[in-house]
């Protein structure tokens, strides 16, 4: 069974595996990235130790810098034993490159969020179909961006009458926000 797995971490060393064989009995091709985690905002108890991916974008596969200089915010499918699974579908993005709301709500405030829903808005109007829910409406707003304004410096946090809302910025919520009635 997989599940949801969120990490930060470097790639320390790469090589081409067999993952097993297509329905031709052709071996099908990963490269296993050996990886040290840094951090785990989601995922199994076990640390995860390595990352498998197809050999190529072309057919899904995401590249990672080895060499354990860079450092990834990495979203992908954990197995639970150590070992972790990502496609070109999934987020890959350098820790760089996040903004400093980012990467604050990552490690203070994921758990916040956990519980609620993130439904994309495609087109203007768009509406909650419950009050756990966070409209995101960048790809609406700014021409199908996913990397707009309310991903970079929102956050969707449940307030304590178990509804959904963004908050904006660096400070952390404040009571009266998380008391609230009205989103």
């Amino acid at each position: 069974c997989l599940s949801v797995a969120v990490i930060r971490a470097k790639a320390v060393s790469a090589k081409e595996v067999d993952s097993g064989n297509d329905i031709y009995g052709n071996p099908i091709k990963r490269i296993q990235y050996e990886i040290k985690q840094i951090k785990m905002f989601k995922g199994p108890d076990k640390d995860i130790e390595f990352i498998y991916t197809a050999p190529s974008t072309a057919v899904c596969g995401r590249l990672l810098d080895t060499g354990g200089k860079k450092e990834y915010l990495i979203a992908g499918k954990s197995e639970g034993n150590g070992k972790m699974h990502i496609t070109l579908c999934d987020l890959v993005s350098t820790w760089d490159s996040l903004t400093p709301t980012q990467k604050k709500s990552l490690n203070q405030r994921y758990q916040m969020g956990c519980e609620c829903k993130i439904s994309r808005c495609l087109s203007i109007p768009c509406f909650v179909s419950s009050s756990d829910e966070c409209l995101w409406t960048d790809w609406a707003m700014e021409k199908n961006n996913v990397d707009g304004r309310q991903a970079k410096h929102y956050a969707c946090i449940k307030r304590s009458d178990g509804s959904c809302a963004w908050y904006r910025g660096m400070a952390p919520p404040k009571q009266e926000f998380l008391d609230i009635e009205d989103p």
